[in-house]
């Protein structure tokens, strides 16, 4: 069995069940970037740059993903906006699973305290 010391926000949701909706918890993101993430951040393990912790939602996000909505909002919402950015969001959508469910068979085990 391999071991990974990562940091989590000590906020962060539970992992969910494998297949189960993603709820934020970010253990997939910290352990290794996505395939969208790995351009992103430049590396194949570790934290991915992209991953941006939420405050207000009390959960991680995918910054790219974020910022593809974003682009992508007026098309999504019936508005006129140009078909690339529909195309865009929806590429950044499938590269990170998003819709999916959790993927990551990982457990998160907390330090051991002397």
């Amino acid at each position: 069995m391999q071991h990974q010391v990562i940091h989590i926000h000590p906020q962060a949701p539970q992992k969910p069940a494998l297949g189960a909706a993603c709820n934020g918890c970010g253990l997939c993101c910290l352990v290794e970037p996505c395939p969208i993430g790995v351009v992103v951040s430049g590396r194949l393990k570790g934290e991915c740059k992209a991953l941006v912790w939420s405050d207000q939602a009390g959960r991680y996000h995918c910054g790219v993903l974020a910022q593809a909505y974003e682009a992508a909002r007026p098309a999504l919402d019936g508005r006129k906006a140009p078909w690339w950015r529909r195309l865009w969001w929806r590429w950044v959508h499938r590269m990170i699973a998003a819709g999916i469910g959790c993927d990551a068979a990982l457990e998160a085990v907390s330090p051991v305290k002397n």
